[in-house]
């Protein structure tokens, strides 16, 4: 299957010239046609705000959810029926902020998805005010004496937290990015990947120039599978790092629920015992 089929072509996108998010589109499908995966069992799962338009863009199942949700109804859907992909993505104050607390505990499940965040440091929907990740420093209509709080490092939280896949890349690098989603993707567990991508409307610091000159790869001899070394240079804050920070196979969380217990069914599958179901609520009384 070819990247064109992944992406709808002649629909009303809403994204502005130039803006990352077109990039990070590309990569995606071009991500999916290079697994070559089935698009009837793949899901991408959003919440709000223009990055989070990114599913309805795709040819593919999706849910598009509530305001920094979209990883409780991801998580959900691998377990209701763990034969799928699924793939979680929205900026960076979608996942980082009103889902700051999904965010947490989806890392402490490990369930099998796939958790991209495009994060151009900035609210962009609601017209630029600082997000999670905004530098300090950065001026904006609402923070018109410059953010004051210290930038979210969501990389060194799911280090942190003992994340089983840990990864950021930038937009303007475009086939290491698809190789770091590929592998996202391809990983048995939670797997995270911040995409660093500008908002050309209104982020006029963080530009594409800025990134180009502000970003590099991680060393050669770095170690994904050492974790302190992993979370020190996910710490650095100049240049940003990018790559595979860390990576290790732990217990995924659909796999451990009673429900799979003996039985490999998957739950869509199954049908309610109503007289056990009635006998239940009968001895609750």
């Amino acid at each position: 299957m070819s990247a064109h089929s992944w992406i709808r072509r002649g629909c009303d996108v809403a994204w502005c010239p130039g803006c990352g998010n077109h990039g990070i589109l590309k990569l995606v499908g071009e991500t999916l046609a290079e697994l070559a995966l089935d698009p009837q069992r793949t899901v991408l799962v959003s919440g709000i705000g223009q990055a989070a338009k990114l599913p309805q863009y795709c040819n593919v199942h999706y849910f598009n959810g509530l305001h920094g949700r979209a990883l409780p109804p991801a998580t959900a859907i691998k377990t209701s029926n763990p034969g799928l992909t699924v793939i979680a993505e929205s900026g960076d104050g979608d996942m980082y902020g009103e889902g700051g607390n999904h965010f947490l505990h989806c890392i402490r499940r490990n369930p099998d998805l796939t958790n991209i965040v495009h994060n151009n440091m900035v609210y962009g929907l609601t017209k630029g005010q600082a997000s999670p990740t905004s530098q300090r420093g950065f001026v904006t209509p609402l923070q018109v004496g410059g953010v004051i709080l210290e930038p979210f490092n969501p990389l060194a939280v799911a280090i942190a937290l003992g994340a089983s896949f840990v990864a950021r890349v930038y937009v303007g690098q475009a086939e290491h990015a698809r190789t770091v989603l590929r592998a996202a993707i391809r990983h048995h567990g939670y797997a995270l990947v911040d995409v660093l991508q500008p908002c050309v409307t209104f982020n006029k610091h963080n530009t594409y120039p800025w990134f180009a000159a502000h970003t590099a790869p991680l060393p050669e001899d770095h170690d994904p599978a050492d974790r302190i070394q992993a979370f020190a240079r996910a710490c650095e804050e100049e240049p940003l790092r990018l790559g595979i920070f860390y990576r290790q196979e732990k217990p995924v969380f659909e796999e451990q629920l009673a429900a799979y217990a003996g039985d490999t069914r998957p739950l869509y599958e199954r049908r309610v015992d109503l007289a056990k179901l009635a006998e239940t609520m009968d001895a609750m009384g």
